[in-house]
C-alpha cells in the first residue's frame, strides 16, 4: 500500500470518517498520522492520532471496544478517508454507539413529505436493532435473541411467518397488521445476525425491478 500520494494537513495528518461496514451509520470522525493509518493496515484494527494528548491511540485498547477494519477509501481530493469497520463495542465514549447522536436538522422537520417519513420506522428499527447487538442492554427483548443466537432468531421468524399466515387465511385485518410487524421486527434481527444490510436486499429488489422494465 502507497499512502505517498494522500494529503496530509500541516500537522500530518487526514481526517478519518468511521462508518459501520453494515448498517453504514457514521460512528466517529477522527485523525490519522501516517504511522496511525499503517498500524491500521497492519493491525487490521482502528488506530488514531489524538490531538489533544498527541500521541498514537489504539481504539479500544482500554475498552475493549476495538474497531475490526473491513475497507478504507480517500476522496477524490486525496485529503481524507472513509474508514469501514465492524465495530466491538460503543464507539462514543459516552457509550453511545455512534458518536453523532444529536439531530440539528432534519428534512423532516417541517420540510418534508409523507413519502420521507413512510419508512422512517423501518431506518430506525435497524439502527436500534445493530446498536442492541452491540452494546447488549440488560432486560431488552433484542438481547436475548442475539445472546440465544441464530436458531431462536430463526425459530421467531419462522414462528411469525406461520403466524401472518393464519392471520391472512382468518382475514382478519387487525391480526394481520399485528403479526406483519412482528415477522418484520424478526426479520430484520436476522439480517443483523446474518451482517446482510437491508439496502442489500432493497438493491437485489430494484435490479429486478430494473431488469424487468427491459
Amino acid at each position: 500500500m502507497n499512502i505517498d500520494h494522500l494529503t496530509f494537513d500541516e500537522s500530518g495528518l487526514i481526517p478519518a470518517i468511521v462508518q459501520d461496514n453494515q448498517t453504514k451509520q457514521v460512528l466517529t470522525l477522527a485523525y490519522m498520522s501516517k504511522t496511525s493509518l499503517m498500524k491500521t493496515v497492519e493491525t487490521g484494527e482502528t488506530w488514531f492520532y489524538s490531538r489533544s494528548r498527541q500521541e498514537l491511540w489504539h481504539k479500544g485498547a482500554t475498552s475493549g471496544n476495538t474497531q475490526t477494519v473491513n475497507k478504507i477509501y480517500y476522496d477524490c481530493d486525496q485529503d481524507a478517508l472513509v474508514v469501514l469497520v465492524t465495530p466491538k463495542g460503543p464507539a462514543c465514549h459516552k457509550g453511545d454507539v455512534s458518536c453523532f447522536s444529536e439531530q440539528l436538522w432534519s428534512l423532516d422537520d417541517g420540510h418534508g413529505g409523507e413519502s420521507s417519513k413512510r419508512f422512517a420506522i423501518i431506518e430506525e428499527l435497524e439502527r436500534v436493532i445493530a446498536e442492541r447487538e452491540v452494546t447488549r442492554p440488560e432486560g431488552a427483548y433484542t438481547t436475548y435473541l442475539f445472546d440465544e443466537g441464530v436458531d431462536k432468531i430463526l425459530k421467531k421468524v419462522g414462528e411469525e411467518a406461520a403466524e401472518v399466515i393464519i392471520a391472512a387465511k382468518n382475514r382478519d385485518k387487525e391480526e394481520l397488521t399485528w403479526e406483519s410487524a412482528d415477522f418484520l421486527y424478526h426479520w430484520l434481527v436476522l439480517l443483523q445476525e446474518q451482517k446482510l444490510s437491508l439496502d442489500d436486499v432493497l438493491q437485489r429488489l430494484e435490479d429486478r425491478h430494473g431488469g424487468n422494465k427491459k
